[in-house]
Formats: C-alpha cells, structure tokens, sequence
C-alpha cells in the first residue's frame, strides 16, 4: 500500500477523466494507493476539502490557511479548534510562511502560522507546514509555539538538510513530492537519501509538480508511485520496503486516518 499524504483533490484537473474524480482515485488505488489526505488551503475550500473526504472511504482531509492566502481571511485559534472537530479532520493546515512569493504579508503569515500551531498543541493534531525562502523563522516558529508530541510534516520540502534536520529533531517528519525526480534537484535528492525511513513521506502536491515523466503536465494522485519508486532508488531499498515504511509513517503522524 502506498499513501498520497498531500494532495489537492478539490483542484484536480479532470478534463481527461470526464470530470470525474471517481476515475482519478480508481486510478491511483490500482496502482496501490490505498490512501489519500486531501489538504485545505483557505476558509473558502474547507467545506469542499471536507465533503470529498466524506465521500470517499479512503480520503481524509485537513483544514487550515495557507500562507498565500492569508488575504482570503484568517482563522484565530478557537476558529482553527472549531474546524478541526470536523469529520475526516486529521490535521490543521497547510500553514506556514511563504516568503518566496509574498514578504508584504510576511507579519501577517506569521500570525497565522502561529495560531495554527497554538490550536493544534491544544486538539493533538499535526500540522501541516509549507515553507519556503523563510527557513529560520520557520524553525524558529515551529520551535516556540508548535508541540514535540504531536508535531507534524513539513511538505514538498524543497530546503536544505540542515533545515530537514533542524526540523527532524523537532520531531517533525518530512514528505517529498515529484520536485525530487527533476533534473536540477540534487540537493534534495541529499535530503531523499539521508532523512531517517521512519520519518519519510511521500506526496504529490496535485495537481502542481508531476514528477518526470510527467513534468509539466497536470499532476494526480496516481504519479505517487514515480515519486515513491525514484526515492527508494535513490536509498538503494526496494519499492515494497520504501511503500510499507511512508504508509507506516503517515498512519503514525495522522492517527485519526485510521
């Protein structure tokens, strides 16, 4: 069994599948995907991320803001505490800080960030960060406000290993998506190899970052198996042993997926 951690199911791109997302999901589970976390970005898609999930004995969903859409409105703590009594809720997020595409929203990223990881220390949930170009405020975050027992991942990581580490040894976990086949991704491909088997994922990110083959094309929940098949290649393990330890890992980070 292999498990898509993150993926964005309300925005696939259905156009070759008749608009139909019960084909997209039958194609990834007969290529051995038995699980699919459905990630919310806004206020706006929760109830989508929420009633796909219902719909689907195999997707779960998380509920959060993401940095780049702070705009769209935010979510105080008890809001966040609110939301994650949702059924199918099993994590907050993705949230985070983006300082890549946006540095004017910065203190407001922040702000949000924080109470993401204040809400989920207080309902025992993991969170869901994306980071990018903000490696020490997120460490540091992370650090002050975040919890060491439930913890959570940082996803489609893209950074360096001293800031896997940092994050490794916050008792956070860290999941790779298709950005790890490309060409120019040596760096990470260090990360892929060195992270500890026990606190790898692996994800797509759809329908962003299709993995070679594929790059540059819609992305869907199927391509997992690119990712998870050139990771474990790049570990020198097998594609079964690789499978079985990303699916062990993701049911003891997400317990309420079980």
């Amino acid at each position: 069994m292999l498990v898509d951690s993150h993926c964005h199911l309300d925005r696939l791109k259905l156009d070759k599948f008749d608009g139909d997302l019960d084909d997209v999901l039958a194609l990834a589970r007969s290529r051995g995907v038995g699980k699919f976390l459905c990630v919310g970005i806004s206020l706006d898609n929760m109830d989508d991320v929420v009633d796909i999930a219902a719909r689907y004995d195999d997707v779960v969903c998380s509920v959060g803001v993401h940095p780049l859409d702070v705009d769209s409105g935010l979510a105080d703590v008890e809001k966040l505490k609110s939301l994650a009594t949702r059924p199918n809720v099993v994590a907050l997020g993705e949230t985070g800080l983006d300082y890549y595409h946006s540095t004017e929203t910065k203190t407001v990223q922040q702000q949000s960030f924080i109470a993401h990881l204040q809400a989920a220390a207080e309902v025992s949930l993991p969170v869901i960060v994306h980071t990018r170009d903000a490696r020490q405020d997120t460490i540091d975050l992370i650090r002050e406000h975040g919890s060491r027992e439930h913890a959570g991942v940082l996803h489609c990581f893209t950074e360096s290993w001293e800031m896997a580490k940092a994050a490794l040894d916050l008792n956070y976990y860290i999941s790779l998506s298709g950005i790890v086949t490309f060409k120019n991704a040596e760096e990470l491909r260090e990360v892929a190899r060195q992270v500890p088997l026990d606190r790898l994922l692996v994800e797509t990110d759809s329908p962003y970052l299709a993995p070679v083959p594929y790059r540059g094309k819609p992305n869907i929940p199927a391509y997992v198996r690119e990712v998870a098949e050139f990771i474990a290649e790049q570990r020198g393990i097998s594609y079964a042993e690789l499978a079985a330890a990303t699916t062990e890992n993701f049911f003891r980070l997400f317990p309420r997926a079980v």
